[in-house]
């Protein structure tokens, strides 16, 4: 029988497989240990594989075109002259739009459900809220195209053209089928996942934080104001989350953008974005060259789109850490 000391110095000794409590680790837990860490390094080895192909892939329309396929606006598959332009542009600014037309309703909501509402109110209309994130894209379009753009084109494009058509944005045939409405249901799609997440970063806020505002003489809404203030990195994490989806999403903008490949100041000229020129004509991509183009600007949609949930996922990091050093 050994004693308690040393039986401590034999688990102890180099060489012996320990877990964080430092008892020694049977076979069982080192053999799960390995699983999942391959697990963890397969997901990991899936992006990198896929970075690696594409890049491989779209290596002869990069030989050919080099960085002038980024500045270059022309799309012209049967001269196999190709430039991303028009697609870049079409992202930005209807994901720009998006955002534009999202926040204050996102943010709005978000405040209601975690400081205004009744605990009932909050559970059905969180609920609601992410049940809207999880309707597919495709249905968004098929609603886009039959009720949205109509719309648009018999009310809402007509007013704008006659009181802003001063400006460029509103300039041009009201249609329905544009910018605008790629814009539009993109705003309509990200809202609930700005909303979700922005809503618990304010109701992961310390409830400290409010009380002492009240207890200083505050006002409701300044006490808000305090809470805003503390998960504001929170809150743009969020914002950079849905700017990621608006940036990848396909189906349901390609529906109603118009697909056209042009950079025009109008909102109301249809417009392409590298998700949809992909969803359009990859299967008209007959030669080497087109593909390879194709497969470019899926590259580069690619890395913005990992770019942007790294930063946003970063965001939401800060405001974590600093929520759990606040409680320790």
């Amino acid at each position: 029988m050994l004693k308690p000391d040393e039986l401590q110095l034999k688990l102890t000794a180099p060489g012996a497989a320990t877990d964080l409590t430092g008892r020694s680790a049977n076979l069982g837990d080192r053999i799960f240990k390995s699983v999942t860490l391959l697990f963890a390094v397969g997901v990991i080895a899936i992006v990198a594989l896929m970075i690696i192909e594409m890049a491989r892939n779209s290596t002869p329309a990069f030989h050919k075109f080099g960085f002038s396929f980024l500045v270059s606006s022309i799309w012209d598959p049967v001269q196999e002259r190709f430039g991303a332009l028009p697609f870049i542009y079409g992202t930005m600014v209807s994901s720009l739009l998006a955002l534009i037309i999202s926040l204050p309703l996102s943010i709005g909501t978000a405040i209601y459900l975690a400081e205004q509402a009744p605990a009932g109110l909050r559970a059905l209309v969180s609920f609601l809220v992410e049940l809207l994130a999880a309707i597919p894209s495709v249905a968004y379009g098929l609603w886009g195209i039959f009720v949205l753009a109509p719309f648009l084109r018999q009310h809402v494009e007509p007013a704008l053209s006659s009181t802003l058509g001063f400006l460029p944005l509103f300039r041009g045939p009201t249609h329905g089928i544009d910018m605008f409405a790629g814009g539009l249901i993109l705003a309509i799609m990200i809202t609930p996942i700005i909303s979700a997440v922005s809503r618990d970063v304010l109701m992961a806020v310390p409830q400290s934080q409010r009380e002492a505002a009240l207890a200083l003489g505050a006002t409701r809404w300044e006490a808000t104001r305090v809470a805003l203030s503390y998960a504001r990195s929170g809150i743009l994490g969020a914002v950079i989350l849905g700017l990621g989806r608006a940036l990848g999403e396909t189906m349901a903008v390609t529906m109603v953008i118009g697909n056209r490949p042009e950079t025009s100041l109008s909102l109301f000229d249809p417009s392409h974005t590298m998700a949809s020129v992909i969803a359009n004509e990859f299967t008209e991509a007959t030669s080497d060259l087109y593909r390879s183009a194709l497969i470019e600007i899926g590259l580069l949609l690619f890395v913005v789109t990992i770019i942007v949930q790294a930063i946003a996922r970063l965001l939401v990091w800060r405001v974590s850490r600093g929520l759990k050093e606040e409680s320790a």
